[in-house]
């Protein structure tokens, strides 16, 4: 549940239930009141009957003794009068609305009246039409028991009306209240949305990689140190403070240490050179030499190659990050596909490679040649990192509804290992001994595929198929807009 209905509920429920408790101290002091008044009509009632009755009042006597007794009290219409001597009942009745005597008590009635102690006032419910009443009994100076009653209907109606005047005002106040509490929550609230809104636009950010401005920044009037909301505001403000520092921080070390490699490479260009070409040529000038200096002199051009070759390659991922080994323009992805499948076809013997393209070509705006280089590195780490007699596939495909290009290059090797998945795209990764890198595999390819995918604004994906690596790259078929961060990578990515 939202904090918005949380609140809102909570409002409803205090003014339900205080609703509820007003309502029924006000009935249960109203009918107090009401019957403490009724009881008063009562005591006069009674003592009306009783002095009506003469010294010598014989109950035994006839009915126009009887008629004239309760008639000539002067009680009002449903006064009731039970006259008991021992245990028999006599002159009981009732005054109807017209001022006549009636008597539709029943035995049960009797009964009931019979029980009630002298001088005490008691509510109670009697048969046929009669209903509730409020009923007391007195014993006279000659030792009978006088009951007086009279009907609660008037206390009962206007209990009713008071139950239905609160009924009414309680579903008024309640929807008065939520319609308030609505307006209030919200405007209460809209600080809170707004620390949202811009929690949310942090973290649509990509702060892993590349230049982070983190300017965002809860709003000054959101602030408010007096209130819990603008502390919290406040404190947002001071996280988002440091972890801008924090990123600048480390955007300057990584600008160092790329500034670094970019300078090293370069430097180490030169001389790596030097040292290959004075190995060719004492090789080719080497007839005279000893057997063991030659093979050391073919040892040093050897790896003075593959020494060239990391350098190249780190020069390259340095000029990726900076965002300036790019040319743009409309390439043939189908035919990149295909020439890089060939070019590893006749280079490698002991490895079988099938390629599946669509019919019609896919063209994408993109630099031909580092993505010939993704093509060629993924064949290239299948080709490096399983046995010999692995068969590759190379799949090319169209995603209309994603706008995108998916090239896949699946094997049916040994797979990758998954404690080695979270980090295989990082620089100098080395894989298990399952996938075991052979002689000139510099652990840089899978960066540099990375690095020019993202550079293209898409993602690239390693799995485990059944068998082998499955390796997914997703390019856009049309290019981001202009500033534009680069996705996210897709949900069965490596990289976190």
């Amino acid at each position: 549940m939202t904090l918005r209905r949380r609140l809102i509920v909570s409002i409803v429920a205090i003014v339900v239930g205080l609703s509820v408790v007003i309502g029924l101290v006000s009935v249960i002091a109203l009918r107090g009141f009401l019957n403490q008044q009724l009881d008063g009509q009562l005591d006069s009632a009674t003592n009306r009957a009783q002095h009506s009755l003469p010294n010598d009042y014989d109950p035994t006597g006839g009915p126009s003794n009887l008629e004239g007794l309760l008639l000539g009290t002067g009680q009002g219409p449903g006064t009731l009068s039970v006259l008991f001597a021992g245990t028999r009942v006599y002159t009981p009745g009732r005054v109807n609305d017209d001022g006549n005597y009636e008597n539709p008590l029943t035995t049960a009635d009797f009964t009931k009246l019979a029980n009630i102690g002298s001088g005490q006032h008691v509510t109670m419910t009697l048969d046929g039409k009669l209903g509730e009443y409020r009923v007391k009994s007195v014993t006279t100076a000659e030792g009978y028991r006088l009951v007086v009653g009279l009907p609660m209907a008037s206390v009962n109606a206007t209990i009713g009306r008071l139950l239905l005047v609160i009924s009414i005002v309680t579903i008024v106040g309640l929807a008065v209240s939520i319609a308030i509490a609505l307006l209030v929550v919200r405007y209460a609230l809209r600080p809170l949305q707004r620390m949202a809104a811009t929690a949310s636009r942090v973290a649509e950010l990509r702060l892993d990689r590349g230049d982070v401005a983190l300017d965002a920044r809860v709003a000054k009037e959101d602030t408010d140190p007096r209130t819990e909301v603008g502390r919290v505001g406040a404190a947002m403000n001071r996280m988002l403070g440091h972890v801008a520092s924090a990123l600048t921080a480390r955007q300057e070390s990584e600008n160092k240490v790329r500034q670094f490699v970019a300078d090293a490479s370069h430097e180490l260009r030169t001389p790596l050179a030097s040292v290959r070409g004075y190995a060719e040529l004492t090789r080719r000038m080497g007839k005279d030499l000893p057997e063991d200096v030659v093979y050391a002199m073919g040892r040093i051009e050897s790896e003075s190659v593959r020494m060239t070759s990391l350098v190249e390659e780190l020069l390259l991922l340095a000029r990726l990050d900076e965002g300036t080994d790019l040319v743009t323009k409309e390439v043939d992805l189908t035919r990149i596909v295909l020439d890089a499948v060939h070019d590893t076809h006749v280079s490698t013997t002991g490895h079988q490679f099938e390629v599946s393209v669509p019919e019609e070509p896919i063209t994408l705006l993109g630099d031909p040649m580092r993505l010939h280089q993704v093509v060629a590195n993924l064949l290239n780490n299948a080709r490096t990192h399983t046995p010999e007699g692995t068969e590759v596939w190379v799949t090319l495909a169209r995603d209309d509804a994603a706008k995108e290009a998916v090239v896949t290059v699946s094997d049916n090797g040994p797979g990758i290992d998954p404690a080695v998945m979270p980090v295989l795209f990082e620089r100098f990764a080395r894989a298990d001994s399952s996938r075991s890198r052979k002689a000139g595999s510099t652990g840089l390819g899978l960066a540099i595929v990375e690095a020019v995918v993202h550079s293209h604004g898409g993602t690239v994906s390693a799995s485990n198929g059944e068998p082998g690596a499955v390796f997914t790259v997703r390019l856009p078929l049309e290019p981001a807009p202009k500033g534009s961060p680069a996705p996210l990578p897709a949900p069965e990515a490596v990289r976190p």
